[in-house]
């Protein structure tokens, strides 16, 4: 992709967008959203949709909230240019995972409390941060009265944490945004991710036969059976799986992160299931993935009568990536650069919504203020100069690919 245009940015045009973004404002807009217990499940969302509709509406954006529920609500926001043309939409999620357990935090976990330049609480990182960020990003292009040829979207959204069918997804799934660019927000430390790993959900069970706990040798034990599956599993396929790198995405995974077997104390269980969470690079499709897992618990087993495996793809999504030429990716360059950064490009390490708008094709960038490795922790914080320093950069961003 060799495209002939070439972001330009004007100094007193960047100058009356930057002059619009006031650290008071955008940490105060932080601390509201973080004070509200959108946690998901049960992920309701409602008032923080309306808070970012309410302040976006009071600078000249059109506003509407849509959504499947009143809680499971989402925004979109358009600041329309003179001609429409290109459409950038924003999006970043308002709900947040639980908090887990309450002793492990040192800190409020909705205390939004601020502590040696860092805020503090549950989604300032994951996804807050960004939400504001880009609200405050289309307020301040908005006061600037610059004007723009193409039209800016927010859209901050629900349901996130668990698959955003009912955030994004549902935005995409009944057309109710159209867009060319689309800048997810997520804690990246500033990083441009130009794409992320796919993912894919295996169950696997393992089914034995039941007897008396006082009499094993009647049945087979399918939880023993699973143990030898687990050993095959992480200590001859993981080690593969993590072998195989990629020069822009983090390196494939596997983790085993839910399993469940057993009927009573004195039954042989007859059922075990574990699930594997892989995430897959792109040499590695769906169905190759479910199979090597297969293939490896049935290695496992053999020898053993009595037994057999059952696999079932609960999720399955390729990985994705853009070119590192897109338009939105190299007015995100020149924005870092202008505001004295260099821009560094790599891959998501985890899931975003940005699989629900690859589904339309849009060309689709991930990028936003905070640590991922705070992100769904205790005492998740992210620091007031990285939500201001994305502030700027959306905006800037968007200056450079509507104006």
């Amino acid at each position: 992709m060799n495209s002939k245009w070439r972001p330009e940015l004007d100094r007193g045009q960047v100058d009356l967008v930057l002059d619009n973004i006031d650290e008071g404002e955008v940490i105060g807009f932080l601390c509201d959203l973080i004070h509200l217990e959108s946690v998901n499940p049960p992920g309701d969302v409602a008032v923080g949709v309306e808070l970012c509709r309410r302040l976006l509406d009071q600078v000249g954006f059109d506003t509407q909230i849509v959504g499947p529920s009143a809680e499971h609500c989402s925004l979109i926001a358009t600041l329309a240019g003179h001609s429409g043309s290109p459409r950038l939409l924003f999006n970043s999620h308002l709900d947040v995972v639980p908090i887990g357990e309450l002793a492990s935090w040192h800190f409020p976990p909705f205390g939004a409390e601020r502590h040696d330049g860092r805020i503090y609480g549950r989604g300032a990182a994951d996804d807050k941060a960004s939400v504001v960020a880009q609200v405050m990003a289309g307020i301040a292009l908005a006061r600037s009265g610059v004007s723009l040829t193409g039209s800016l979207i927010i859209t901050e959204v629900a349901d996130e944490e668990t698959g955003g069918d009912l955030g994004s997804g549902f935005l995409v799934d009944n057309e109710l945004v159209q867009a060319d660019y689309v800048i997810i927000g997520e804690p990246t430390n500033g990083v441009l991710c130009i794409g992320e790993r796919g993912r894919v959900v295996v169950e696997l069970t393992v089914i034995g036969s039941t007897g008396h706990a006082a009499a094993p040798l009647t049945g087979v034990n399918a939880i023993e059976v699973m143990g030898l599956v687990i050993s095959a599993l992480t200590m001859d396929l993981w080690p593969q799986i993590t072998s195989r790198q990629h020069s822009v995405l983090p390196a494939s995974t596997a983790t085993i992160s839910f399993v469940t077997g057993g009927i009573k104390i004195n039954v042989i269980p007859d059922r075990c299931t574990i699930q594997i969470d892989r995430r897959i690079v792109e040499m590695e499709s769906v169905d190759s993935t479910v199979a090597e897992i297969r293939e490896t618990a049935e290695r496992a087993i053999k020898g053993i009568r009595g037994v057999a495996i059952q696999t079932k793809k609960l999720i399955g999504r390729s990985s994705r990536l853009i070119h590192p030429e897109s338009r939105v990716v190299e007015a995100a360059q020149h924005a870092s650069r202008w505001l004295g950064h260099e821009p560094l490009l790599g891959g998501f390490f985890a899931g975003s919504d940005a699989k629900h708008f690859a589904r339309r094709n849009y060309s689709t960038l991930i990028v936003g203020p905070g640590d991922p490795d705070t992100a769904h922790t205790s005492d998740e914080w992210v620091a007031v100069e990285d939500v201001l320093n994305a502030t700027r950069l959306y905006a800037l961003t968007a200056l450079t690919m509507l104006n």
